[in-house]
């Protein structure tokens, strides 16, 4: 059965989903915007609790507050093995960096695989909690993200990332 929840966040309602596994207990399984492509829709059949969130909820709130740089959050996010090497690449991007989409395709061991990369990098259904606001072209410019390059660039401010220079397409 998958749960949800919502939270209010600078970038506007977070919506965030989950469910309960035999193996790990309770896991996120995604984090959405209000408006992102491809984000989260509610199900009628999913079932509105915010108990489950409730350590999801600490951590997004400090990280917003700027007092939290990593998340610890048990999560199991749906993909191709392709997307989750990409996602599992993503993961290691640190707080405060970015980098383009052709050096995230060498880290994902498919270097030059750029395109591909882009699909996965917008498919990740973890929005801040998988780090794909970190992702940036090659030429520096801020491109491609799901919830749009304002909170984008809001989340590259806020983690002191953004560069002067810094263009949008």
């Amino acid at each position: 059965m998958t749960v949800y929840t919502t939270l209010d966040s600078p970038l506007g309602e977070l919506t965030l989903t989950g469910e309960q596994t035999p193996d790990l207990g309770f896991v996120l399984t995604a984090v959405s915007v209000r408006g992102q492509r491809g984000g989260v829709t509610v199900e009628p059949a999913w079932q509105r609790d915010p108990t489950p969130f409730v350590e999801a909820e600490r951590q997004l709130k400090a990280y917003f507050a700027g007092e939290l740089h990593d998340f610890d959050l048990p999560i199991a996010p749906r993909g191709t093995e392709f997307r989750e090497r990409v996602w599992a690449a993503l993961d290691t991007v640190p707080y405060g960096s970015t980098v383009t989409y052709r050096e995230l395709s060498a880290m994902a061991g498919v270097p030059g695989a750029v395109r591909a990369i882009g699909g996965a990098v917008g498919a990740n259904p973890l929005l801040i909690i998988r780090p794909c606001h970190r992702v940036i072209g090659s030429d520096g410019t801020l491109t491609g993200y799901a919830g749009g390059l304002d909170r984008k660039r809001a989340l590259l401010a806020l983690e002191g990332a953004l560069q002067p220079a810094a263009r949008t397409v």
